[in-house]
């Protein structure tokens, strides 16, 4: 299989992070477009084995040759033979007008020349003279072509196969693409053959000698492709090299450009580039904001170069992901990962991060151990999750549904040790209690599980919008797909804060308290939106005060889960036991309902992050409107929705007449260009007033 060295092309890191050359990782929703299609194949190849292919018979039409040979073939395959195309016969007028399909027993191998060695091969013959075939004749009708079957035979002096046994033939053993770059994978990490035939048997949960191909395929399929392999091998060295000169030139033109531009690499003995990072101006300002919580992604690789890519983001006030820098390593060891990690915080001029969020693995974990000691490394449940197709679906066949369900209230757990306890229970329960995955998940329960890391600082970096944000910008940066110079362009794409723009949404008061209305003049709508959900929650909540001036917090219809707040009146502190505010950086619902019983109308300054503020916007912002301009049209809609709301009800008639108008007018609504002086557009009557 020749690989094409004229396109980048980035995939996800398939080794597990376990180490186990024969774990594969599969990640769910990956290459869903690939799954599907091979789904559709394998669909279409088991309805045509189970449709009926009647026998052919003298004078049957086909369009093609191809089609008859198709045809031909699975009849073939129902009737325990396979077949081959013999002798064509052409003429000048009308080309080929003759075809014979045989049966591949038909007609006796010829003898060789043998040549002059002591004991030469003399393998027997499958041929035996079967006089089975089907000859097809081109005719013209209609100013068209068309086949029609001139011979039929069907009588064969062989014993025809069973279904268990005609799979084996050659002419039905195939090895598909994907098998392919997996065998490829296995012999190149150093797996003899038939090692390699029983990992692709325990990765598609199939009996030995159950795979559509034997061992005797997987080896004539490596001895084919090995020199093809090396040729490629050496053109993707010589087009890795050059492009790396050609990326460090790049690098040295933006450094001109732009003075807050800043790279560097490394080179081995014998000058060739190894590791390269970068990063911008704007990114190293980015960092003395938001800094504080740094995503540090390695899901993806390039195969064309054998590269890891590395990319630091950062969430901003607007909840979105901020590129902080870049860093492609020809390796995944703890000593090329220390090395991106020493740059990374010479970049940001010595300062480092808080807590650190990265995807499962050693060598990462090793190196930040060492280089970021003081920093809280945090591993995305995202990717955990991910993980779990190719960890425990095989294993657990048709418990595995239920296993992922149980494992993601695991995962959301507030207690450690209610984590532990419904961990033993899990395991004991789906018979994993030997399963090498959950005693690698479990050795890394410190950073991934919410009941270890919700005392630590993370600024909303683990929701799924986040994730779905730093999904958007990777893809967005990967889509380059030819040279690496190119990818650093794509990269400064949409790395270019000016080529940005925040819309700010205004968000109309729910709650009609002072606090919350302060507090949506000071943060961002993103921040906002999060602190009103609590506000509005915490008037669900009753407060019993304790002897020492704290408070239990509980919901008004549940029994459990109270929570302990204790307010410090001389410095307007206020500490919950959910950990909410050290988690995310904003108040907890238990917190604020503490704060509406002590009479507070704003609160205090500190629970107020700069990080979360309207003024610490990277993105130029739309200029804001009057915030009484908008108030005053927020309840004339809101007016407008009530009275909308009770007429709808009166009949089933009436309401999916509404429903449908207004999915219509939000749709109308969302495509419209914005403008700037909205208020006095939506409020004319008070515009003509003044």
């Amino acid at each position: 299989m020749a690989t094409k060295p004229l396109n980048n092309i980035w995939i996800r890191r398939q080794q597990c992070p376990c180490g186990d050359w024969k774990c594969y990782m599969k990640y769910e929703g990956d290459d869903q477009v690939t799954v599907e299609s091979q789904l559709a194949k394998s669909e279409t190849a088991s309805s045509s084995s189970s449709e009926i292919v009647f026998t052919p018979y003298v004078g049957q039409i086909f369009k093609s040759d191809d089609e008859a040979f198709e045809y031909y073939g699975n009849f073939a395959r129902k009737n325990g033979f396979s077949i081959r195309k013999a002798r064509s016969t052409e003429s000048q007028n009308l080309g080929v007008y003759r075809r014979d399909f045989v049966c591949y027993r038909s007609g006796f191998n010829q003898p060789r020349k043998k040549a002059n060695v002591e004991h030469p091969r003399d393998r027997k013959s499958v041929r035996c003279g079967c006089d089975a075939k089907l000859y097809l004749t081109k005719e013209i009708v209609d100013n068209g072509t068309q086949w029609y079957v001139s011979q039929f035979s069907n009588v064969h002096n062989h014993e025809l196969l069973e279904d268990d046994q005609v799979r084996l033939l050659p002419a039905y053993r195939k090895i598909q693409e994907a098998d392919q770059e997996r065998i490829l994978l296995l012999s190149k990490a150093g797996f003899p053959v038939n090692r390699i035939v029983k990992v692709l048997e325990l990765e598609k949960g199939v009996q030995p000698g159950q795979l559509p191909f034997i061992e005797k395929d997987v080896r004539n399929f490596v001895r084919t492709c090995k020199k093809t392999v090396q040729e490629n091998d050496a053109l993707l060295t010589e087009k890795r090299e050059n492009d790396m000169l050609e990326l460090i030139e790049a690098c040295k033109a933006a450094a001109q450009r732009d003075d807050g531009f800043v790279y560097s690499f490394t080179s081995d003995e014998n000058g060739k580039v190894e590791n390269i990072a970068w990063t911008y101006g704007d990114s190293v300002r980015a960092f003395s904001v938001f800094g504080d919580v740094v995503t540090f992604d390695t899901t993806y690789r390039s195969i064309t170069y054998n590269l890891l890519l590395g990319v630091w983001l950062g969430i901003d006030n607007h909840g979105k992901a901020v590129f902080l820098g870049c860093v492609l390593l020809q390796d995944e060891t703890s000593q090329s990962f220390s090395w991106a990690l020493q740059v990374f915080i010479r970049f940001m001029r010595g300062r480092r991060p808080q807590t650190i969020v990265t995807d499962i693995d050693t060598g990462l974990r090793d190196a930040i151990v060492v280089e970021l000691p003081h920093t809280k490394h945090v591993i995305s449940i995202w990717q955990v999750l991910l993980k779990l197709s190719s960890w425990f679906s095989l294993p657990l066949g048709l418990q595995y549904p239920e296993f992922k369900s149980e494992f993601d209230i695991l995962c959301h757990m507030e207690n450690a040790e209610d984590f532990e306890h419904q961990w033993n229970h899990l395991i004991a329960r789906f018979g994993l209690g030997s399963d090498k995955h959950i005693a690698f998940l479990f050795s890394y329960r410190a950073a991934w599980p919410f009941s270890y890391v919700r005392g630590h600082f993370l600024a909303r970096a683990m929701t799924a919008d986040y994730s779905k944000s730093v999904e958007t910008f990777l893809k967005n940066i990967l889509s380059a797909k030819s040279c690496l110079p190119f990818f650093f362009e794509q990269v400064g794409i949409f790395a270019n804060f000016g080529n940005q723009r925040e819309q700010l949404l205004y968000l109309p008061i729910k709650t009609c308290l002072p606090l919350e209305e302060h507090a949506r003049s000071i943060l961002t709508p993103y921040a906002f939106n999060a602190l009103q959900h609590e506000i509005a929650l915490s008037m669900h909540y009753a407060t019993t005060e304790m002897a020492n001036g704290s408070y239990l917090v509980r919901h008004y219809k549940k029994m459990e889960g109270e929570c302990l707040v204790v307010w410090i009146q001389e410095d307007e502190q206020v500490h919950c036991s959910c950990k909410e505010f050290e988690h995310s950086g904003l108040l907890c619902r238990h917190s604020l309902r503490v704060l509406v019983v002590k009479n507070y109308f704003q609160i205090p300054e500190k629970y107020f992050p700069l990080r979360w503020r309207l003024e610490s916007s990277l993105f130029p912002l739309d200029e804001q409107t009057i915030q009484g301009s908008n108030d005053e049209c927020s309840q004339a809609l809101h007016s407008l929705t009530a009275t909308l709301v009770s007429e709808s009800f009166i009949s089933k008639e009436r309401l999916n007449y509404a429903h449908k108008e207004l999915m219509q007018l939000l749709d109308h609504v969302r495509n419209m260009p914005t403008i700037d002086d909205i208020a006095l557009n939506l409020a004319p009557d008070h515009a003509n007033e003044t």
